[in-house]
Order: C-alpha cells, then sequence, then structure tokens
C-alpha cells in the first residue's frame, strides 16, 4: 500500500547558500572526496523530502529553542526570522549524516530552512 503524499516541500532562497557552504566545508577537509560526499548528500536530503511530505513533523523539536545564552538567543531569533518569512508556525530539526537541517512546517507545507554540519555553532543565516 502507497502512502499519500500531504505536505508540500520547498527551500527557502537561502537553503542554496547553506548547502553550498557545506560543499565548501567538505573541500576543505578532503577535496578528493568532496564531489562524492557532496552527492550523498543531496540523495539523503532527497529522501528526507519524501519523508517529511508524509510527516512534516518527523523532525525533532529544535534543540535551540530554549537558548541559554545571549549569543544562543540571537542565533535562535535569526532562525525564527527565517521561519516567519516562511509564514510557518513550527520548527524542527532532521538530522541527515552528519549535518543537520532546520526547517518550518504547517501540517500541508515544509520550507527547509538552513543546513549545517554537527560541529557548526549556528545555521548560516541571511543577515
Amino acid at each position: 500500500m502507497q502512502r499519500q503524499i500531504n505536505a508540500q516541500i520547498s527551500a527557502a532562497p537561502h537553503f542554496a547558500a547553506s548547502l553550498q557552504a557545506a560543499h565548501a566545508f567538505m573541500v576543505e577537509q578532503d577535496a578528493v572526496s568532496a564531489p562524492g560526499r557532496l552527492a550523498q548528500l543531496k540523495r539523503d536530503l532527497r529522501e528526507m523530502r519524501t519523508l517529511l511530505a508524509w510527516s512534516p513533523a518527523s523532525g525533532r523539536p529544535a534543540r535551540f529553542l530554549q537558548p541559554g545564552s545571549a549569543q544562543a538567543s540571537l542565533r535562535l531569533a535569526a532562525v525564527q526570522r527565517l521561519a516567519q518569512s516562511a509564514g510557518l508556525p513550527h520548527l524542527r530539526e532532521y538530522v541527515v549524516g552528519g549535518y543537520v537541517v532546520i526547517y518550518a512546517h504547517s501540517d500541508t507545507e515544509v520550507v527547509l530552512l538552513a543546513l549545517k554540519h554537527h560541529r557548526q555553532l549556528s545555521y548560516i543565516t541571511p543577515q
């Protein structure tokens, strides 16, 4: 039995910059293996999109929603502005290999906001 896909999935304009930053990070680590790792990340992101279309709340609650410092509060505010610009009420994270995707969602729509490596302190957000 095939599940009906309900939610519309899209990416915020800034998501592409996050993906480019991830690729630059891969090249910095190991330029030879970077193209293959980027291709795997893109395959994993496609799989994630399929899952989120079935169940928009599949990711975990965003861990940074209760900031413990002034710097964390500033990072939270930047991500909340991204979610508000998407017009969606809920923020969640989805782990894809060594990366974490932040996304905003409702029951019928998902907008991918940013991507970061798990070793990065914060998501790269537009200024």
